[in-house]
């Protein structure tokens, strides 16, 4: 079987490294050529890891994607249509993962329905891949575990032996709103927590946040259609609580680094990898007055990252906020 990874940032390189013995064929694309290579090592993004020779690498988009059995996206959610509008040329029914998380802010369609807007077919056999899954980790050989999810379930399944190593374990769902809304707004309440870290707050904050910044994602899960129970799974709770946490998480160091005071256009600009919390914000806050659900985390981080909020008083508003019973809201 081949398998194209189409976008070789850390984790599209992490995932090639991770998978290069579950296939025949791995071809690793990077948009940005050859340049960001040396010696079989990814040095822009992925530094101190070998890519196995296993992986091809290859600048040459119609090579990687033609005859591929699976094409795995990984790129940034802003570039996901380009990527798409480059793939369709040569796509021809291979199965499309989407390891993307976010939701494009002009449209608010997650991941999955971009490839079905671009494809130009709903019944595209798509599955979509989210968890606590922190490449450099991962690529070090420490344990993790994903979830994937379609609304086939024989797919679904297929996909998780497939992806499965003696370090990577794969769990499936069927549940593909909640998979995907949780992978991309746990990145939000990340910059919150990184901002808690950079105000010098402790562990009850950041317990706090997460713990509150959950709720507000599962209200809006809900009302969207997405099971709950989602939320207290990989996608939801586990990857909220490792973005918080991980010293490697760019959404929780742009946090971090605006709480010590610095501008986000000056931190945006020292970064090489993208900080997707910092576009689903806005994506977030439009998602959240569409279907009349409050998210006042949410609220405050978008206040401080495009209002001239202080972080400061972001907190001063969040616990100022009218009391309420712990449970409220859609469910």
């Amino acid at each position: 079987m081949k398998l194209s990874i189409i976008g070789a940032g850390n984790w599209g390189t992490t995932l090639a490294i991770l998978l290069s013995r579950n296939f025949e064929e791995v071809y690793l694309y990077s948009k940005e050529g050859f340049d960001i290579f040396q010696k079989r090592e990814n040095i822009k993004y992925l530094q101190g890891f070998k890519i196995p020779d296993e992986v091809k690498i290859s600048d040459d988009i119609e090579e990687s994607v033609v005859a591929s059995d699976i094409i795995m996206l990984v790129v940034p959610s802003i570039c996901l249509r380009d990527a798409l509008q480059q793939v369709k040329k040569y796509y021809k029914g291979s199965i499309i993962v989407s390891a993307v998380k976010g939701i494009e802010e002009e449209t608010l369609l997650r991941p999955s329905q971009i490839v079905e807007d671009e494809m130009g077919d709903v019944n595209a056999a798509i599955i979509v891949m989210s968890g606590p899954n922190i490449a450099r980790e991962i690529a070090s050989g420490m344990p993790a575990i994903t979830v994937c999810a379609s609304k086939d379930e024989k797919l679904a399944h297929k996909i998780q032996f497939l992806l499965k190593t003696q370090i990577f374990r794969t769990y499936r769902s069927s549940d593909v709103i909640g998979v995907e809304l949780g992978g991309a707004l746990k990145n939000i309440i990340a910059i919150g927590c990184g901002i808690s870290d950079g105000l010098g707050f402790g562990a009850n904050a950041k317990g706090a946040l997460i713990t509150r910044g959950l709720a507000e994602i599962s209200r809006l899960g809900v009302k969207m259609g997405a099971d709950p129970l989602t939320f207290s799974g990989l996608s939801g709770m586990g990857d909220l609580v490792t973005t918080a946490m991980s010293r490697n998480s760019r959404n929780r160091f742009v946090g971090e680094e605006i709480g010590k005071g610095r501008k986000l256009d000056e931190i945006l600009s020292s970064m090489v990898m993208v900080a997707e919390g910092i576009y689903t914000t806005r994506s977030a806050i439009r998602l959240s007055e569409k279907w009349g659900v409050r998210m006042p985390i949410t609220e405050e981080v978008y206040n401080v990252l495009f209002k001239s909020r202080s972080p400061e008083e972001g907190i001063r508003a969040l616990m100022e906020r009218t009391l309420k019973p712990e449970i409220w809201g859609n469910f």
